[in-house]
């Protein structure tokens, strides 16, 4: 069958050929893939930023993270049958395990000896087949069709949300008032997340061209651009989703009393910036403001992301895939073009 493989950190080394069926260990489940995400953490892996650990003894790792996919075959007792729409989910718990992983919190995992399909030390969904555990498959409603490859990456802002939640639960009074950082395609779901909510949603990003303002604007939301400080919004809550060390420092000037900042992203390293901690500190404290940062997604989490995709308006979904292109362009799918907001490939083609 064909996979796409690539040696982290080594951008001629992108591969799409031949490779061996999923082994069995892999998982009960046989899958015929049919979409694939690509994210910044694809990025990452391939030019070697952040991210990108092949499995033990080889240099060469099967990408993809970012699934969807039919299935093929599913023996019984496992609640899964043939034809089934699934997803799988990308973090495995260490072989300790820490508290959080022996409690299938693996996305808490403390020790960080996790693995992750298609990022970490397991290969990934980037194959015509592939395989997974029933514990970690996310059955999808037949509806959301091609749309369920928008999952993954809306699980991460479900997760964002619900501990977001979980930290306004401290007081008796809730936000109305959302700002998004960042109009990609992780805070395009974390506004549509925050829509659902019934809050005011806002969105700020530098770019103000091409489909971004119109999604948001369908949304019920309103685009902004420019200096954070000069648009005129003071949040009760932040989904932080550029990673921009200016920026989150401004962010604590221009939020409400009481105010969350979740950050969800981050920039490559290397810059540096001056920081008045003790002003920080200061205003922190007196404002009771909580500031923390989200990564990865529970099983929950992926059930929340499903049912947040099965009540969204189908055709602003279908927007949000801007380009389709077949395993052998993966590399060009890299490099995004203007227009995009997120590129798929086609497992199949």
């Amino acid at each position: 069958m064909k996979a796409i493989t690539v040696v982290p950190g080594d951008s001629d080394q992108i591969r799409v050929g031949e490779v061996g069926e999923p082994p069995p260990e892999d998982g009960d489940i046989l899958v015929q893939g049919r979409l694939l995400g690509i994210c910044g953490t694809d990025d990452d892996i391939v030019f070697g930023h952040q991210h990108g650990v092949p499995p033990p003894g080889r240099d060469r790792l099967l990408i993809g993270h970012e699934s969807l996919g039919e299935v093929l075959e599913a023996p019984l007792g496992t609640g899964f049958s043939k034809g089934d729409l699934i997803v799988g989910m990308v973090r495995r718990p260490d072989p300790v395990p820490c508290d959080p992983c022996s409690r299938r919190e693996a996305d808490f995992c403390r020790n960080g000896r996790y693995t992750e399909r298609g990022i970490k030390e397991r290969d990934g969904y980037g194959a015509e087949r592939w395989r997974v555990e029933p514990e970690y498959a996310i059955r999808l409603d037949p509806g959301l069709g091609d749309h369920g490859v928008l999952l993954e990456p809306t699980s991460v802002l479900a997760k964002a949300w619900e501990q977001t939640d979980r930290i306004f639960a401290r007081s008796s009074w809730r936000p109305e008032v959302a700002l998004i950082t960042g109009a990609g395609p992780v805070g395009l779901f974390a506004a549509l997340l925050a829509v659902q909510r019934g809050l005011e949603t806002h969105v700020l990003d530098l770019n103000d061209e091409g489909p971004k303002v119109g999604l948001v604007q369908d949304l019920g939301a309103t685009f902004h651009t420019g200096d954070v400080r000069d648009i005129g919004v003071i949040p009760d809550v932040v989904i932080e989703c550029t990673g921009n060390g200016p920026l989150i420092v401004e962010l604590t000037e221009i939020v409400a009393p009481d105010a969350v900042i979740c950050l969800t992203g981050f920039a490559p390293g290397g810059r540096s910036i001056e920081v008045g901690m003790n002003d920080l500190n200061r205003t922190m404290v007196m404002t009771n403001m909580v500031m923390f940062g989200s990564v990865n997604a529970s099983k929950a989490n992926f059930e929340q992301a499903a049912d947040a995709l099965a009540k969204a308006d189908p055709n602003w979904l279908g927007r949000m895939i801007t380009r389709r292109i077949p395993m052998a362009d993966f590399a060009d799918g890299l490099h995004k073009n203007p227009d995009d907001v997120k590129v798929v490939v086609d497992l199949r083609a």
